[in-house]
């Protein structure tokens, strides 16, 4: 029997998210997915709606072989095919699951890179995300629930309850941030070992509410490629590339990241922050305010959107709010400021905007619903 849940989300993925119209194409590349139901539904009402459906379906210990075998020829070879495939495609819908979220763990940093040079970036930085309405989520599986700390079948309540939210009103809500945001020149960061200032001045604004993400909830920009200035100590660990990376601390000198450390892993951290010019500036700063996501469980798509915090992310610019910043990396990193995580306050040219994880202005204050 088609679980409802799994239909309701079927249907915001093609009909909010994607959009697809008559006569469009659209990719469904899945992960590791316990079960295709997903998929198979996604595939039905793509064709209802005169759009043309193309699967591919993925596995992690397949990828890591690639990688591991790896050389420039042979993942340049599957960059192009993909890059090809990607470039007839009006929508994209990427469904991760993960029976082993380490599964690479041991891939070396060098074969990593390689994957990111001559596949990920062709494909996805540079084709998929300026040029389709793409749309990516995870999917549940039990070694996400146990990353959460729940139960497999209490976390399939929280995720399709979290991914299937009324999207609508969540819009209505962040349009006077994304106004506070757009005419804001300077911002200033203050929390526990941070004290950081950039600016934003002349950055475009974007809500986000499932049109790229699911779950969602935040308003990005990106800070000016040579204007951030002092510290910033995250204090929310990040699972990139196999590895779970622990109390980050940049230290940022006119937009360059000038050091970096963390308490497990820091040569690893600074080899990805050396793949290449840009790693080492901003290519986004957001705001998250899905208060549905109240603690972080190691999975950025919904760590990122937590109420009450904030990703400073170094690498590559979207070009929706783009400071010129390119990169092969686009690492989110998630600095919690809640009252339990310690803190902390964000200012808008001189005028507290949120503070402790709550906006301050009468406008926004919506925005603090549940928390």
């Amino acid at each position: 029997m088609q679980d409802p849940r799994v239909d309701r989300l079927a249907h915001v993925l093609i009909d909010h998210s994607c959009r697809l119209k008559p006569g469009e194409s659209v990719l469904i590349e899945a992960f590791d997915l316990p079960d295709p139901a997903l998929v198979c539904r996604l595939v039905e009402l793509a064709a209802e709606r005169g759009a043309r459906p193309v699967v591919s379906l993925k596995n992690n210990l397949v990828l890591r072989s690639l990688y591991l075998a790896g050389t420039a020829e042979s993942i340049g070879l599957i960059g192009q095919f993909e890059k090809e495939r990607m470039a007839k495609m009006d929508g994209y819908i990427g469904i991760r699951g993960a029976a082993n979220a380490r599964e690479f763990a041991d891939v070396p940093a060098d074969k990593m890179d390689l994957s990111q040079e001559h596949w990920w970036k062709p494909v996805h930085l540079d084709i998929r995300v300026p040029k389709t309405r793409w749309v990516v989520l995870r999917y549940p599986t039990p070694a996400m629930a146990q990353s959460a700390q729940m139960s497999t079948s209490a976390f399939e309540d929280f995720y399709f309850d979290v991914c299937t939210a009324d999207y609508a009103e969540m819009e209505r809500r962040q349009e006077p941030l994304k106004k506070r945001m757009l005419e804001a020149n300077d911002v200033h960061i203050l929390g526990p070992g941070t004290d950081l200032k950039f600016s934003i001045k002349g950055i475009n604004v974007v809500p986000c509410n499932g049109r790229r993400n699911i779950p969602d909830g935040e308003v990005f920009t990106c800070p000016v490629r040579d204007s951030a200035n002092g510290v910033i100590q995250y204090n929310t660990p990040s699972l990139y590339q196999g590895t779970v990376f622990e109390g980050i601390r940049f230290e940022f000198r006119n937009g360059k990241i000038v050091k970096a450390d963390c308490r497990n892993a820091p040569e690893r951290l600074n080899q990805i922050l050396d793949s290449d010019d840009g790693a080492r500036y901003l290519g986004e700063w957001s705001l998250g305010c899905n208060n549905r996501i109240r603690k972080p469980m190691l999975d950025t798509l919904f760590d990122e959107k937590i109420g009450g915090s904030m990703h400073l992310t170094p690498g590559n610019a979207y070009e929706t709010a783009d400071n010129g910043n390119r990169s092969r990396v686009h690492w989110d990193l998630v600095l919690m400021q809640t009252p339990e995580a310690g803190g902390g306050e964000v200012w808008f040219d001189g005028e507290l905007i949120r503070k402790d994880g709550k906006f301050l202005p009468t406008e926004l204050q919506p925005l603090n619903e549940g928390l």
